[in-house]
């Protein structure tokens, strides 16, 4: 028996795993309670929003998939907001910008979280919004510990808050200082924030559906959106810049609201895997897939070898490439070409025995790809002016942050099964919104102030996310929903983690504890989003015998420390037996799975 971190959970009442244990365990407390796998993520959300507030936050985002008893077909949950009406590339070519902020008012894109939990719990939960949002409110109120990143995070820009923004200041430097580790936290504008939703929704009476609904609206079109209208107006530092007002506004916040979609789906080894349409980088893990079964060698298939290190790290090159040049909301992304068999098998043709260090995005139909100057044009970039706020939190590398959020997986006693990525919205994101004890996001830095690209910024337009959460049907019926935090690295460390799971046999547990490994070779999405071409970054975990070999075929190889990548959670279930499973990432010794 190998052995790992933590056993692989086993049972057949219920399961959750996700990035923070509070979450898992108040999404575990729903089920006990008689709720089903939608109440407990839609708990677990919220409860999020409180104790990873350097990952996410009410004024992010979140993509799910979900499957349900009644109805086991995957269906895809759009909570990424879109851009505002005044987010135009004529308005910041006329502030001067040619690439939007990675922070501050102008960065963030209309916040998508909060109405899509609760469009979830309205259509599949059985729980009241009271009833769901109460270990949130009593954390918010009441206090919890924080972990030590979330300090950490608070001094990397403590001067920020001193200085520019005094609303956060108040809220994270007590006292003039970040929270120490676990340090008991409290945030008592946004319990208030919570309560007078739930005062709203019961006002009046009605179903728990009308009930849930009217918290939609006060959120939406309510004080929510007064406040956030208000405080947007204000004229912001950020970035080293002129001061800058937002531009989201309470007619944008009314305009938009999370919806349900189908997902973009790959038959694979006997399984169907599911992702978000190509407003996500979903699709990209799909091709990946495709391309490695085309090589036709099982050998590709092992991720433990250097043989399969090669040709997963030369596939994510080619899929992410296409990311770059055909993925985008309110585009005409070529999606049945880039996943049909016909095209996987030209991209598997250019994987050769040495490692590429170019950016090849395919032609699908014929039709050639554009990526944008700022990547083919060094000189189009300017200068790189780095500060604590920019990137995606928190994963350190050579002392920048960069690739993190959050992630929850639930599964019920009766089949229920949920992929959820939370994210954006982080405490230094942008100010916090005084009258409700949140700020919002930064998404909008996903777009290019470029005409005609896959992802270029217009108003309504939602910015291509990373955020990617998975789930995989066996015959018709899920059986597994997984997923990461980790920005670029999402769906590289899934295709890790499926390939051990799905074609090496492995168990939860063991695929998430195995030395992980990805590429940086290809365009970031955040700021400053460059490429680095051939590099792979590795656990040292990963054999030196296989490092070795990489290296002779011309990878450059960037060796980080044994528990520092990756950072799964998955649930399973046996449509014959009932019996259920779970896992969560050891690293960081913050996630976790529970069940019984």
């Amino acid at each position: 028996m190998t052995f790992t971190t933590r056993p692989t959970l086993q049972g057949t009442f219920g399961m959750a795993s996700s990035t923070h244990w509070l979450a898992s365990q108040s999404a575990m407390g729903q089920l006990e309670l008689g709720g089903n796998a939608f109440d407990g993520a839609v708990c677990a959300g919220f409860v999020l929003h409180l104790v990873e507030p350097h990952l996410n936050g009410p004024g992010g985002e979140v993509p799910a998939i979900v499957a349900t008893a009644a109805d086991p077909a995957p269906r895809v949950l759009c909570g990424q907001g879109v851009a505002p009406a005044a987010a135009t590339i004529e308005h910041f070519r006329s502030l001067g910008i040619t690439q939007i902020p990675a922070s501050g008012p102008l960065a963030a894109a209309v916040p998508g979280a909060v109405d899509a939990w609760l469009l979830l719990l309205r259509d599949e939960g059985t729980r009241t919004l009271e009833e769901v949002l109460e270990p949130a409110i009593s954390y918010a109120r009441h206090g919890h510990p924080l972990v030590s990143r979330v300090g950490n995070t608070v001094a990397s820009v403590q001067e920020l808050f001193e200085r520019d923004w005094p609303t956060s200041a108040r809220l994270w430097l007590k006292d003039g200082r970040p929270p120490g580790d676990n340090e008991l936290f409290r945030n008592p504008v946004y319990a208030d924030t919570l309560e007078r939703l739930v005062t709203e929704s019961k006002a009046g009476g009605g179903s728990r559906e009308v009930q849930i609904d009217r918290a939609r609206h006060a959120w939406r079109e309510g004080f929510v959106a007064e406040a956030v209208d208000t405080f947007f107006r204000r004229p912001v530092p950020t970035g080293g810049g002129e001061p800058q007002a937002g531009l989201v506004t309470a007619s944008d916040m009314a305009a938009w609201q999370a919806g349900w979609e189908e997902p973009a789906t790959l038959d694979w080894q006997g399984h169907t895997i599911s992702k978000t349409g190509p407003w996500g980088q979903g699709p990209a893990l799909l091709q990946a897939l495709a391309t490695l079964d085309a090589v036709g060698d099982p050998s590709a298939l092992d991720p433990s070898s250097a043989e399969g290190i090669h040709h997963v790290v030369e596939s994510i090159k080619l899929s992410f490439a296409d990311r770059e040049a055909w993925y985008g909301d309110g585009y005409d992304t070529p999606l049945n070409t880039l996943l049909s068999p016909e095209y996987a098998t030209e991209r598997a043709a250019l994987i050769g025995h040495e490692a590429s260090h170019e950016i090849r995005p395919g032609s699908p139909g014929g039709r050639q790809p554009r990526l944008a100057k700022y990547i083919t044009d060094p000189a189009a970039r300017g200068p790189l002016v780095r500060d604590a706020t920019t990137g995606e939190p928190t994963v350190q590398r050579e002392g920048t942050t960069r690739g993190d959020t959050c992630h929850i997986d639930v599964v019920d006693r009766w089949g229920n099964m949920i992929s959820a990525t939370p994210s954006g919205g982080w405490l230094q994101s942008s100010p916090t919104i005084p009258e409700l004890g949140f700020c919002l996001g930064s998404r909008m830095q996903m777009f290019w102030l470029e005409e005609g690209l896959a992802s270029s910024l217009a108003p309504g337009r939602r910015p291509r996310t990373t955020l990617t959460p998975t789930l995989i049907h066996r015959d018709g019926v899920p059986v597994m929903a997984c997923g990461s935090p980790g920005g670029d690295q999402q769906d590289q460390w899934q295709l890790v983690f499926l390939l051990r799971v799905l074609a090496g046999g492995q168990s939860l547990q063991e695929a998430i504890d195995a030395p992980m490994f990805h590429t940086t070779s290809f365009p970031g999405s955040f700021w400053p989003r460059l490429t680095e071409p051939g590099v792979v970054v590795a656990e040292d975990r990963v054999p030196v015998e296989s490092r070795k070999a990489l290296g002779a075929r011309g990878h450059e190889l960037e060796v980080q420390g044994p528990w520092s990548l990756g950072r799964l959670c998955a649930v399973r279930r046996d449509p014959d037996t009932g019996a259920l499973w779970a896992g969560a990432n050891p690293r960081g010794m913050q996630g976790y799975a529970v069940g019984r």
